[in-house]
């Protein structure tokens, strides 16, 4: 219970912190690509740890690696050609929240179902590869059609 707690704080925090640096005019560059980071490593150490008891949890953990892998090598290369971070999409807040609710549950409700661990753990998997394709799209586009940064 008090790890479901701190997981929910982690998740609480990273949200007031983003509104926090939108309300004060305080986002930075380093700040967009800096946060994510934080937030995908608590979340891959989770689904980690969650393995040991849900093995099905391994899908959305490689999901999330893949992605984040993805989307860090083309939003560097986006920096290095425009100059510019492009921050998080709907989507990607989405997949974010969905993720942990599937964490604080799993991690709260010791006996959850496996057939109900299996459902929340493929809707999981389906948003995240639903944002995968549409920030590969972005980033690819933006990529393709970027003058320059000058270099």
């Amino acid at each position: 219970m008090c790890a479901g707690g701190v997981l929910l704080l982690s998740g609480l925090t990273d949200v007031l912190d983003g509104h926090i640096a939108r309300r004060y005019n305080s986002i930075t560059n380093f700040g967009k690509a800096l946060d994510p980071v934080a937030d995908k490593l608590t979340q891959g150490v989770v689904l980690f740890c969650l393995i040991a008891r849900f093995p099905f949890m391994i899908w959305p953990l490689l999901v999330l690696v893949l992605k984040e892998m993805f989307a860090g090598i083309t939003g560097l290369l986006v920096i290095r050609k425009t100059g510019k971070v492009i921050g998080a999409d709907w989507h990607g807040k989405v997949s974010t929240f969905l993720l942990y609710a599937l964490m604080v549950i799993h991690v709260v409700w010791y006996d959850i179902s496996v057939g109900f661990s299996d459902f929340l753990i493929v809707i999981n998997i389906a948003m995240m590869i639903a944002s995968f394709v549409l920030y590969a799209i972005r980033n690819i586009s933006v990529l393709l059609s970027a003058k320059p940064n000058g270099d």
